[in-house]
């Protein structure tokens, strides 16, 4: 099984994973069925190598490790993992039937956070895996919750993304937001766009070397900022400055600054190039010119914009004058104009 595929498959939302690690598991048997009862997902290592592959499969949310093992030992197996980024975070409690000053100093110092020793209490063990585990329980319900607020966002159409304005570092986006800025920028995490990045640094009080100047009041006294818009042919993308996140660092010194999350929702008049084809029988090509010219487009940008020459435009405009039976530019886009306005009254033009 490839690393972290047996990750995918536990139910992280609702229960701790505890790896025991013991040569003799069925010495720990009463232990096994009271995690299991308690709700935890419970795996099991019987020696030190099965652990280490074990632990970078599942990631369990803490180990219970016995520290006396033939080969390699429970000492050796939390230095290992203490090494390893992926499973550097984990909590690591020792069961262990030495009690000597000199081995419980061992065990801590192998990255151990705490200790029980054997026999084996469960309501113990429990208690104690109790406080090493609410910062896991607070992470996993902190990412659920944000997962949700994204996936909710992408679904009606609002993409999302926090970035870090003093070094300009995209910390985090929702599939659509990833999507996006691509397309538009050609760019992927944790690069943001330049412009966007600007755009937020020059609305948020950030000089070019990260300092933060807050207005009076704090972050909460900041007007909303305006929104900055980029346009592709009929699509246009609009970035929207959402709130300060993290650590908002000291509002008196100017220092710090958290992160800042951007909601980036995208439009497009495809809807009103339709229309204008259907309402006047142009082609899909002659009704794309019609659409530039209604937004105040020179043939030579109409051509710049569609991938053609100014005199391929010039053509199809010849034959959007003759179907709309106008002579000049401006009653062309003064016609479209009004039947645009009947059928999408909330198109700018």
């Amino acid at each position: 099984m490839p690393p972290n595929a047996l990750d995918q498959t536990l139910d992280r939302a609702n229960s701790d994973v505890v790896l025991i690690v013991d040569d003799v598991p069925d010495n720990l048997s009463v232990l096994h069925d009271a995690l299991d009862e308690s709700g935890c997902t419970v795996l099991v290592a019987t020696s030190g190598e099965a652990a280490l592959q074990r632990a970078a499969q599942a990631l369990p949310d803490i180990v219970l490790l016995d520290a006396m093992m033939p080969g390699m030992d429970g000492f050796e197996v939390a230095r290992r993992l203490k090494a390893t980024a992926a499973t550097a975070h984990i909590p690591i409690i020792f069961m262990t039937g030495l009690t000597e000053t000199e081995h419980l100093v061992a065990a801590l110092e192998a990255g151990g956070v705490d200790y029980v020793t054997k026999p084996i209490k469960p309501k113990e063990v429990m208690a104690r895996m109790g406080v090493h585990l609410q910062g896991a329980r607070r992470a996993r319900q902190e990412a659920r919750q944000a997962g949700q607020a994204r996936s909710a966002l992408d679904a009606f159409g609002y993409a999302s993304i926090t970035v870090r304005a003093d070094d300009g570092k995209l910390m985090w986006q929702t599939p659509l937001a990833r999507d996006l800025l691509m397309r538009y920028y050609g760019t992927s995490a944790p690069q943001t766009p330049e412009p966007v990045l600007n755009w937020l640094r020059r609305h948020t009080g950030h000089d070019p070397h990260g300092a933060l100047r807050l207005p009076p009041g704090g972050a909460q006294a900041m007007m909303e900022p305006p929104r900055l818009t980029v346009e592709q042919g009929p699509r246009r993308l609009t970035f929207r400055l959402h709130q300060q996140t993290g650590d908002q660092g000291s509002e008196a010194t100017g220092e710090g600054g958290g992160d800042w999350l951007i909601i980036m929702r995208e439009t497009s008049d495809d809807a009103v190039v339709e229309a204008m084809s259907l309402s006047f029988r142009l082609t899909a090509r002659e009704a794309e010119v019609l659409y530039w010219v209604v937004k105040g487009k020179i043939n030579r940008d109409i051509g710049d914009i569609l991938g053609a020459s100014p005199a391929t435009v010039k053509k199809h405009l010849e034959r959007v004058y003759a179907k709309l039976g106008v002579e000049t530019r401006t009653a062309a886009a003064g016609m479209a104009m009004n039947r645009i306005r009947q059928l999408h009254p909330q198109f700018e033009g």
